[in-house]
């Protein structure tokens, strides 16, 4: 545990957590007499979100719905978005989707009527304010978004890029994990997979904090215990209840400790390769865990622990236990294990390396120190 770094958390002002939520989410808008908002949502969810708008509709609200981002979404989809909105007479953005669309939500509430231009706000703590109501309600167990002070866009050449605000952390979250049912397995296993990543490497991260480490092993535990059943019978309600709270205990982790290794490494896969996120980490997670645990066993073992496995004689053994675990968990939910299973040429793998190595903000974090060296012989493990 580090005891150099102050511990800052951003919570949202009010969280809403159940089966059914948005019912409320839209009593409150109407109480809360809003004359305007911006819907950034998704197309699949659109029907479901029907009579939710209808309501708003039918109290004089005025809903104007974008569906425009369906990928990682990048600073020319901002910039058009932006073009769209930017004298819209409104005093709400809400998002609703995965955290693609969350991420842009935030920063969609955050400019308007912000005179700083994108390029001044990428980085740490770079937003002066943010002057709209900003409401996010996950539709994925995974990113987090909705409680986190981060967004992430891929810019102009093609890198993802940060920016980090407590202004970026929403007034009001609703998570209703009924929004998650209709999820497919294959995104249900990555997200999954994302928010159990956040939750890990928030609890081996070289500043991790015990008021967080709370957060981390049980956001480890609900996922860990829960995941596969919500991939494989995506219509149990509980299963789909406990990786969602699972998640949002990820998000928490995301402010105050962050990421660290894992994520650095995969931001190559998602700008050259343009892998979804959850999916990227999923396939380094092992190999970034046994490139790490040597610097920090104790921690390696309570992740174990966490995870569901059984304590062994050493630290070493238990930790060797949980990387297991992972792999096992990665096979059941049906994920890639291996780079080349999705023909990533291992003649990129420099390249990748190189990338990786920008990604100081994360680097920084991870237990063990990773040079460009370890970075390739790590992306080679995982080959």
């Amino acid at each position: 545990m580090s005891t150099s770094r102050v511990l800052k958390i951003n919570f949202p002002g009010k969280l809403v957590f159940g089966n059914g939520v948005l019912k409320q989410l839209e009593e409150d808008l109407i109480h809360m007499q809003c004359r305007g908002i911006i819907l950034m949502t998704i197309a699949p969810l659109m029907d479901q979100l029907a009579p939710f708008i209808q309501a708003l509709r039918d109290h004089s609200i005025q809903v104007t719905v974008d569906t425009s981002i369906v990928q990682e979404p990048t600073f020319a989809d901002f910039r058009k978005i932006m073009e769209q909105f930017h004298s819209a007479d409104v005093d709400t953005v809400v998002g609703i989707g995965g955290g693609s669309v969350l991420d842009v939500a935030k920063l969609v509430a955050a400019q308007l009527g912000n005179t700083q231009t994108l390029e001044e706000i990428v980085g740490n703590g770079l937003l002066e304010g943010r002057g709209k109501r900003l409401i996010c309600i996950p539709a994925t167990s995974g990113t987090g978004s909705e409680v986190s002070p981060n967004a992430i866009l891929v810019d102009d050449e093609g890198q993802k890029k940060g920016i980090i605000s407590p202004f970026l952390v929403p007034d009001m979250v609703y998570a209703d994990p009924l929004l998650t049912l209709s999820l497919p397995a294959s995104i249900t296993a990555a997200t999954g997979l994302d928010a159990l990543t956040h939750c890990l490497e928030a609890y081996t991260n070289k500043f991790s904090q015990p008021f967080i480490d709370m957060y981390a092993f049980e956001g480890m535990r609900l996922i860990a215990s829960n995941l596969e059943e919500a991939v494989n019978n995506g219509g149990n309600e509980e299963a789909r209840s406990q990786v969602a709270l699972g998640s949002i205990l990820g998000g928490f982790c995301l402010g105050p400790v962050n990421t660290a290794g894992v994520h650095a490494l995969s931001y190559p896969l998602g700008s050259l390769f343009h892998l979804p996120h959850g999916l990227s980490n999923a396939l380094l997670l092992p190999y970034v865990m046994e490139y790490n645990y040597s610097a920090s066993p104790k921690k390696y073992a309570e992740v174990a622990i966490a995870l569901g496995c059984n304590r062994g004689a050493t630290d070493e053994e238990t930790a060797h236990a949980g990387i297991a675990k992972i792999k096992e968990l990665i096979k059941v939910c049906g994920i890639p294990a291996r780079l080349r299973e999705l023909d990533i040429p291992k003649d990129a793998i420099p390249q990748m390396a190189e990338d990786a190595m920008k990604i100081t903000r994360l680097l920084v974090n991870n237990p063990r120190e990773i040079k460009l060296s370890d970075a390739i012989s790590i992306f080679n493990a995982a080959y």
